[in-house]
């Protein structure tokens, strides 16, 4: 049989970016025990989390029918009234924001949330129209590039590059630029303005008068500022600098549970205008009936305590940090040695760095091969600047890197990136 596939379905199973990544990951966790996982964004083995959930999940068992009814219940495709309740409760009394629990909505996963705001808000339109997400900072997570059913989605704005502690440092960091977005927004027939905070791939948190100034920008617009805050506040919490949670009426936020150690659990939440939510819960009711039970009730108790909002704190943020600092320091000492031209941006959240390799001469597409050859994965930098309209040198001199594998996982890594890197730089 030789199945014709749709316009649409051939757009779904493309090769893509994240297919890419994903069936790299998987094929490396199953099949090559050797490799050196610096690619994908699976949260480490963080040991007091993992016996929190473990209890948990004891505690499910022995009192009985909550489990039984996690197991054998569908709840409704909005998601388990009572999480929903306790979670709009829980946001409203601590941060204030005005929401109840009409204004959440449960997914299978934060994937699956922005595939269905994307193609709500964005795509071709009644009359003709054709509709955009507008990404204000690019680089940006690779998981959104093939999520419009609908070919070119996306805008992006190129980044102004700032030096925090001088030029003459290895560490910059990406600032919005206002006047390049305002422009867009004039420009473009733009649904919605997204961005991820900290941002994946960079380890970019947007400061809280950026988040400010796109709210305002968005509302001016009459379009919905999108935050993905995967791995941000008000949970999980992994963030290494101050930054606080916003949300607006105008504001569409997205959380999910990944981050917290349970990513196999795909439970996501989107909190957003009433209208949104309700239309996020029909399409889950089309694509999968209802949403996973098994995270909303593992950290349900968490989420009516408050408790949920203070494990990023005690637990996440510290070691992420130190991995973070860790792959820092061995940066310094294979790159400098091997007299790279080298870069990281700022990082201030997530688990990956973003190395700049400003001396390379092939782009981090081969660099990415020739390192898959010597078992080490990493992301390559290219598949995170869709949208980009202009030609810019920089987006093949990157790669994302993940530190939150064990020490000796990073270390090695690294020691192979900078010999690698060092065979492909510039030369006088």
């Amino acid at each position: 049989m030789n199945p014709e596939f749709s316009l649409v379905g051939q757009k779904l199973t493309a090769r893509s970016g994240i297919l890419e990544l994903m069936d790299d990951l998987g094929r490396a966790m199953t099949d090559n025990p050797n490799m050196l996982m610096l690619g994908g964004g699976n949260p480490a083995a963080v040991p007091a989390v993992q016996e929190l959930w473990r209890t948990r999940m004891e505690s499910l068992i022995v009192e009985g029918i909550p489990f039984d009814r996690m197991l054998g219940n569908y709840d409704p495709p909005q998601g388990n009234p009572r999480f929903i309740r306790a979670l709009a409760t829980l946001l409203k009394r601590t941060f204030g924001w005005e929401i109840e629990a009409e204004n959440v909505a449960v997914t299978n996963g934060g994937q699956s949330a922005f595939f269905f705001l994307f193609n709500l808000l964005a795509g071709r339109m009644e009359g003709g129209r054709s509709r955009k997400i507008l990404l204000p900072l690019a680089p940006e997570y690779i998981g959104y590039a093939d999520q419009g059913v609908d070919q070119q989605m996306f805008v992006a704005c190129q980044p102004r590059i700032t030096w925090p502690d001088g030029s003459d440092s290895h560490i910059f960091k990406y600032r919005i630029d206002f006047t390049a977005v305002e422009t867009e927004l004039k420009t473009n027939d733009i649904a919605a303005i997204a961005v991820s905070r900290p941002t994946n791939p960079t380890g970019n948190v947007l400061t809280d008068d950026e988040i400010r100034q796109l709210a305002v920008l968005a509302e001016r617009f009459h379009i919905p500022l999108i935050i993905d805050n995967a791995y941000g506040a008000p949970f999980p919490g992994v963030i290494f600098t101050d930054a606080q949670p916003f949300w607006s009426p105008n504001v569409i936020m997205t959380l999910s549970l990944s981050k917290l150690g349970l990513p196999g659990t795909r439970t996501a939440v989107v909190i957003g205008p009433a209208q949104i939510t309700s239309a996020v819960a029909a399409m889950t009711a089309i694509a999968g009936l209802a949403n996973g039970n098994v995270g909303q009730q593992l950290v349900l108790p968490l989420v009516e305590s408050g408790e949920i909002l203070d494990l990023g704190t005690r637990h996440l943020r510290p070691f992420y940090l130190e991995k973070s600092n860790l792959a820092l320091g061995w940066m310094h000492e294979f790159f400098d040695s091997a007299g790279l031209d080298w870069a990281v941006h700022a990082s201030e959240g997530a688990f990956f760095h973003w190395l700049w390799l400003k001396g390379i001469v092939i782009p981090t597409k081969e660099l990415y091969r020739r390192l898959k050859a010597r078992n080490v994965l990493v992301v390559p930098g290219e598949y995170f600047f869709f949208g980009l309209q202009q030609a810019w040198p920089h987006r093949e001199q990157c790669l994302r890197l993940n530190f939150s594998q064990p020490a000796e996982v990073v270390r090695e890594g690294l020691r192979i990136i900078a010999e690698e890197a060092s065979a492909a730089r510039k030369t006088e």
